[in-house]
């Protein structure tokens, strides 16, 4: 490298000395060098610039290399480890490294330009992140109950899913994930594409068209044939799935048949040109209209398959069966009921695999290929997650006492809920890309993005914390977080969930855990500008909150606890204050940018601490004295299932869903021009 850039160097220093002019005695200009000689250095220059490139390009698959290796040993050590001591060593070992890892391969999907090698880099990268935290709950339930064969299958499941993860990231800096890829998938008409059913239906086109310049000769004739052969095999994901409606299923069958009887036509019109060998212009006119017919067979014929699969995906998300069941396989397993608890991962997995089909489909209809890639990682990941959690709630219901079991559990559905998440996010973007709506989608950075915080256009490497803000804002987003899990079970207690005291509570939580999830780099919060807008939001709901809670302490008499209701209570209004003055604060770079983002997660932690206190001593005292508290309705902060739109082009911001919540939605953020700066959640190790 150092003889490359000394190279580089002389080239440069050797073309400015012939680039240099100068004036003879009459004052006129003379160059030392003619054309030829300039020419020459130029190239020369290019050449020696390029092997500079290269040799870095190498250094820095080297280093990622390397470090995938000591990932790979270290997770060795940890699979070998038998004693809570030793795993703390290797596990703290593990944590370093793979905050290496993540910012080397952070750096490296930046600069790949194949968007299908960077999709499956961002795969991979939050593969390996969801699994570490994993990793640390399941080593550390199997080293506390070693007996437990449930505990031990699903720590090799973390294990296997992480080893595969690290062998992807050896393949994509090494390029051999396309050339598997494309070895693997070819066309019959020779092209070598991604196999979805759009590109079948994409190539099957082509070759419709190429039919009129042909005139349908014999080897156009076959592929046309084989392609739509093709189709229709593929179409049996669609019209096979238990999940398709008995109309979906019959239009389907019905344009694919329609579909082979034009494309019949249209052959049988073929070989009668080819048999005459001197079509007349009739012919010819004819042989267009057939091929209008069946252009028109695949168009309809893709757009119900999109109907289809998006309807799937909407009908998914509508029903919402995980959320409860979940909530129905903790309550169980913490009873120890572990035939229950078997009898509900029946159903959790016929519902998961409901998921994965909507995955499947997805993956058919979706028109660019890095949306392809997500849809089969969201698919996979739907099916490891889904036996992991399973096993998670049978180990606890073996050892329902077992608080690291129950930990465990709670990390493994918690990671089920932001995939349902993350799928939420990519159902809408297929959607937007089957109704041709732009989306330039930013992949999977768990690192800061490029520029700094929104303030900038212009493409930058990401601006890395140093160790001590790392652990900072770590350290108070987790804090937020229990005390979210603090507030939910304060507000459970509550028999009347209509109030506006719980329903203010509620809200507070779900935004509170949208702003942790921001520190994990996570969640719908894209930007410090969402942050920041979400936090006045929070305060806005306090001010709420404080004028519901004085209509409720207006009507209890005075006691000990009304006291200390209204110590806590006077406390909201200056945090709210104090909240809303930080949000508003200019700021202009990273320091000051970090800082106020510290600020805010700080100030958002001591307003939900009141409340904290605050909740309980509402419900001792309805309790008590029988007080009604007041009801209203209002905003429910829980993102809703993604809408469905194939008929309009409008954006975004047009939608009621996005007048009502007050910020950009998540295909309006992906869309926006400015840069995002996200905390790195591996740091939190």
């Amino acid at each position: 490298m150092t003889a490359a850039c000394r190279e580089a160097r002389l080239a440069g220093s050797n073309i400015a000395k012939l680039t240099d002019v100068s004036y003879d005695a009459t004052g006129q200009m003379t160059s030392p060098a003619g054309k030829g000689n300039m020419v020459r250095a130029a190239r020369g220059l290019l050449s020696a610039i390029t092997r500079v490139l290269l040799m870095a390009d190498k250094i820095v698959i080297k280093q990622i290399s390397q470090s995938r290796n000591r990932v790979s040993n270290s997770l060795e050590r940890i699979d070998k480890t038998r004693s809570f001591t030793e795993f703390v060593q290797c596990f703290s070992q593990f944590g370093r490294e793979m905050v290496e890892l993540a910012h080397l391969t952070g750096d490296r999907q930046i600069d790949l330009k194949d968007e299908r090698a960077k999709a499956k880099m961002a795969c991979t990268r939050s593969t390996l992140e969801k699994s570490t935290t994993m990793l640390l709950t399941s080593c550390k339930t199997c080293l506390r109950h070693p007996e437990c064969d449930p505990a031990k299958k699903t720590r090799d499941s973390v294990f296997i899913n992480m080893r595969k993860a690290l062998s992807n990231v050896n393949d994509i800096i090494y390029d051999k994930y396309d050339n598997k890829r494309l070895s693997s998938h070819s066309s019959p008409n020779g092209i070598t594409s991604w196999p979805n059913m759009h590109s079948i239906m994409q190539e099957l086109h082509d070759l419709v068209e190429t039919s009129k310049v042909t005139l349908a000769d014999e080897p156009t004739r076959t592929k046309m044939q084989l392609a739509m052969d093709l189709l229709v095999d593929t179409t049996q994901d669609f019209t096979d799935s238990a999940y398709t409606s008995h109309e979906h299923r019959e239009r389907i069958l019905t344009l694919c048949e329609r579909g082979r009887a034009n494309l019949t036509a249209l052959n049988d019109h073929g070989r009668t040109i080819t048999h005459d060998k001197h079509p007349s212009d009739r012919q010819e006119d004819e042989l267009e209209v057939l091929v209008v017919k069946m252009v028109k067979s695949i168009s309809d014929l893709k757009k119900q398959l999109q109907h289809t699969a998006l309807d799937h995906a909407s009908e998914v998300f509508k029903v919402g069966d995980d959320h409860t069941t979940i909530h129905k396989l903790k309550e169980v397993a913490l009873q120890g009921q572990v035939e229950a608890v078997q009898q509900l991962t029946v159903r959790f997995h016929d519902h998961a695999d409901q998921i994965r089909e909507v995955c499947r489909l997805l993956g058919h209809v979706s028109r660019l290929a890095p949306l392809t890639i997500s849809c089969d990682h969201a698919e996979n990941s739907i099916a490891t997650s889904d036996t992991q959690l399973t096993g998670a709630a049978i180990t606890l219901a073996m050892n329902h006492n077992s608080k690291i079991a129950r930990e465990n559990l709670d990390v493994f559905a918690d990671t089920w809920e932001i995939q349902i998440n993350d799928l939420s996010t990519l159902v809408k973007e297929v959607n937007d890309n089957c109704v041709g709506k732009t989306n330039n989608k930013q992949v999977y950075l768990s690192l800061p993005r490029p520029g700094k915080h929104g303030t900038t256009v212009k493409a930058a490497k990401p601006v890395k914390l140093d160790a001590q803000e790392q652990a900072k804002i770590a350290k108070v987003g987790l804090e937020v977080k229990l005390l979210t899990s603090e507030v939910d079970a304060e507000t459970e207690k509550w028999e009347d969930q209509a109030n506006d005291i719980v329903k203010r509570a509620k809200n507070m939580s779900s935004m509170a855990y949208a702003m942790y999830m921001f520190t994990r780099g996570e969640g719908s919060l894209k930007t410090t500008l969402d942050l920041f807008k979400q936090a006045e939001y929070f305060a806005e709901e306090g001010n709420k909150l404080f004028r519901s809670v004085r209509e409720f302490v207006g009507q209890v008499p005075d006691c000990q606890l009304r006291s200390e209701l209204m110590m806590y209570l006077e406390q909201i209004p200056s945090h709210c204050q104090q909240l809303n003055f930080t949000t508003k604060s200019p700021s202009a770079g990273k320091s000051s940018t970090f800082n106020k983002v510290d600020c805010t997660i700080q100030e958002t932690k001591s307003l939900l601490l009141c409340i904290v206190r605050l909740v309980p001593i509402c419900y001792s005292l309805s309790a008590k004295y029988n007080v009604t508290t007041p009801n209203s309705p209002t905003a429910r902060w829980r993102r809703p299932p993604p809408m469905m739109d194939l008929h309009s082009n409008s954006s975004d911001m047009d939608s009621p869903l996005s007048q009502s919540s007050g910020f950009m939605s998540d295909g309006s953020i992906m869309r926006a021009q400015k840069t995002l700066h996200k905390m790195n959640s591996f740091d939190r190790l």
